[in-house]
């Protein structure tokens, strides 16, 4: 068995950085000079908490967090999130509309891909009877086949509920390789201007697969935005809500006046009123993921991310066009809508994607198999994931491999 490391494309659990892997190594047997490892440490000790304290204002700071907004961090996951911000957003709407029937609180999707698909589906089973669930805009409508998440749609068809409960969007979609473009002048940007500028909108972004990588446009205008850590963060377990003050409501009070009761565990006000530790929270993916944004600090922050994940993805979107110049290569989403973090295509021919794989094993590169649902072939597609831990020499490495398969074919 091979001791090497070797390089992971992989959508999630994705690569992390080898420096914090080191450092979190050396934390398992003891941690902040406690002599004890963090997997063992109480939560309620003060060196975790501080830890905690320093992994919050590190988030705040990179991302620019208004006072307005809570830090919290839970577990579930995006999936867990898909349940937490329908229950919590229709106990705000019931405290806020006490007689408000189920046609009148409505529930606005835009549905870009398969996970803003599946958080669709999840509001309709948990709001039946209590609310409507209505889609903004299906990606769908306008793919080139009809049938596949290969765009953002444009603005003008985006219809936004006057008064909804919330308006949910999924900025990156992992799986399809779809993202709402950052560029306010571009056509594949979220439509911020189609939102109601005189009252607190609603607005809930599944941000898993981009956090961190850059800025969030707009960060302010959102009432709840999260994402699960495992794609540029830290491992498997941790999720990161940043949350508006006005949607951690007594969901209590709201389950009074007919709301679904909502778990304890999905409550968004005890977890702000026990400052994320209402019962045990994932201690090392917290300090993983607190190593790596330490980590991101010292190395410049979000600026220098975004310039080298913008550096990144344009490589690799370069070679993918060349290829599909040559006939070899097969981009899965219209131009304009790619993603910075999952770059998806096809490699053509009897066979073909089945040696691309093993080519690209061979030399050291793995994780880049597809999703099944983007593709009707035998193997998968290919999904290139560009998270931060992957560095400019890397993509490079794949870059040349992926020139000399050209050549080849």
């Amino acid at each position: 068995m091979s001791t090497e490391r070797v390089i992971n494309f992989g959508a999630g659990p994705s690569a992390l950085p080898l420096s914090v892997l080191e450092e979190a190594q050396k934390g398992l047997v003891n941690f902040d000079g406690t002599g004890i490892g963090i997997a063992e440490i109480s939560h309620r000790s003060k060196e975790f908490q501080a830890f905690l304290d320093e992994f919050e204002q590190n988030i705040r700071t990179q991302l620019d967090v208004p006072p307005t907004h809570r830090i919290l961090f839970t577990q579930g996951g995006g999936t867990g999130q898909f349940s937490a911000v329908v229950l919590n957003l229709l106990a705000r709407h019931r405290l806020l509309h006490p007689t408000a029937t189920p046609e009148e609180t409505v529930l606005d999707y835009v549905v870009t891909g398969s996970w803003s698909k599946k958080a669709a589906e999840e509001a309709r089973r948990l709001a039946a009877g209590h609310a409507t669930v209505r889609t903004v805009v299906d990606s769908r409508v306008y793919s080139k086949d009809g049938k596949a998440y290969d765009n953002i749609p444009p603005h003008a068809e985006f219809a936004f509920s006057e008064d909804p409960a919330l308006i949910y969007y999924c900025e990156n979609e992992t799986v399809d390789g779809v993202e709402f473009s950052h560029d306010p002048q571009s056509p594949a940007s979220f439509p911020f201007h189609l939102l109601k500028r005189d009252t607190l909108v609603p607005l809930v972004a599944d941000y898993s697969s981009s956090f961190m990588c850059r800025p969030i446009p707009r960060l302010a205008d959102h009432a709840v935005i999260y994402a699960g850590a495992q794609k540029n963060i830290g491992p498997a377990g941790l999720t990161i809500l940043i949350v508006r003050q006005d949607c951690i409501v007594d969901v209590d009070a709201a389950a009074r006046l007919g709301a679904t009761p909502v778990p304890l565990s999905l409550s968004y006000k005890i977890l702000a009123d026990s400052g994320s530790l209402y019962n045990t929270p994932a201690v090392l993916p917290i300090y993983m993921s607190g190593l790596v944004v330490r980590r991101m600090k010292e190395n410049g922050g979000l600026p220098y991310y975004e310039e080298m994940n913008r550096r990144k993805a344009q490589k690799l979107y370069a070679i993918v066009h060349e290829g599909e110049q040559k006939g070899v290569f097969r981009r899965k989403v219209q131009q304009g809508s790619e993603s910075w973090m999952n770059a998806v295509f096809e490699v053509l021919g009897e066979g073909a994607e089945k040696k691309f794989l093993e080519g690209a094993e061979k030399e050291g590169m793995k994780g880049l198999k597809g999703h099944r649902s983007v593709s009707s072939h035998a193997l998968l597609c290919i999904r290139v994931s560009l998270y931060n831990a992957i560095t400019e020499e890397e993509v490079d490495k794949l870059i040349a491999y992926m020139t000399r398969f050209l050549g080849e074919s």
